[in-house]
């Protein structure tokens, strides 16, 4: 089934559903399949052009789990929201789960290993003809603050984001269906994360369509830190995340993947209609 890459006149917004009991933000809440679906439903009414299902949690920290348990979690959550009219991608680094995601109906492969965890991935995405989100990464869970080391972060994830992207044009994936996202907050300090914000020009010059995905990460919770050092938890992180939606936006950004859908919307809202000095751009008005 091809698919092209989702262009709907303004920046794409991701709803992330994690059907895991470990995910950082929000694991255990999803994990049951009907308020999972209900949930994606929600997110779609919202305004998600995506509802992003993972059944691996990436957290920093997190143990693997295999494909068999993967496919478990998610297969079902993914054939019932597409039966439910939702655009479903599949958030996996496994080439095996991502054919049977799309099989269910799910259209865009979400892989934080940019196809570095799963050799297969490039062949099975290049036959499938979806679209392929290529994030930057540089090992799994378990490992990745221990690789967050930079001489020249803008530089250094621009360089392996084009060494992704070779790999998986010489694998027959169309460039017309490639995604990049910079990896905000895997195998990345706070320093690294708010220098690559600062620069998604220089990414966005590759002339690729750029993923945002820094919905509720620590990176926030430090900006916003209590006087006695305390994070803010990843529940009070929405405002924040909603702002990062508006700046990538105007800066010309493809998507943002997110927790809180509706805060999200109304930022792009904004941005572009301060882009574009009228309010037509969500309501269809001046």
């Amino acid at each position: 089934m091809a698919a092209p890459v989702p262009q709907p006149g303004r920046c794409v917004v991701l709803g992330i559903l994690n059907v895991t009991p470990d995910s950082f933000s929000d694991g255990g809440r999803y994990v049951d399949r009907e308020h999972a679906v209900a949930h994606g439903v929600a997110m779609r009414d919202a305004g998600a052009d995506l509802v992003d299902v993972g059944g691996e949690s990436t957290r920093p920290g997190a143990a693997r789990i295999d494909a068999a348990t993967e496919q478990e979690r998610i297969l079902p959550v993914v054939r019932d929201l597409v039966a439910e009219g939702v655009r479903v991608s599949v958030d996996t680094t496994r080439a095996s789960v991502a054919e049977a995601a799309v099989e269910a109906g799910a259209t865009v492969v979400n892989d934080v290993s940019g196809g570095l965890a799963d050799p297969r991935m490039a062949a099975a995405v290049a036959a499938l003809r979806v679209p392929w989100i290529l994030m930057h990464w540089r090992g799994h869970s378990d490992r990745m603050q221990e690789l967050a080391s930079y001489e020249d972060v803008i530089g250094e994830v621009r360089h392996e984001l084009v060494e992704r992207v070779d790999a998986a044009v010489m694998a027959g994936v169309d460039p017309g269906r490639i995604i990049l996202d910079p990896g905000i907050g895997f195998a990345k300090t706070a320093a690294h994360n708010w220098a690559l914000l600062r620069r998604l020009d220089v990414l966005l010059a590759l002339g690729f369509p750029v993923l945002v995905g820094a919905s509720r990460k620590r990176f926030l919770g430090q900006l916003l830190a209590a006087s006695d050092g305390t994070l803010r938890p990843p529940s009070g992180r929405d405002g924040a995340t909603a702002a990062i939606s508006a700046i990538a936006a105007e800066h010309g950004a493809w998507g943002v993947r997110v927790h809180d859908v509706e805060s999200t919307m109304d930022a792009i809202a904004v941005a572009a209609a301060y882009r574009l000095g009228s309010s037509r751009a969500r309501t269809g008005e001046q």
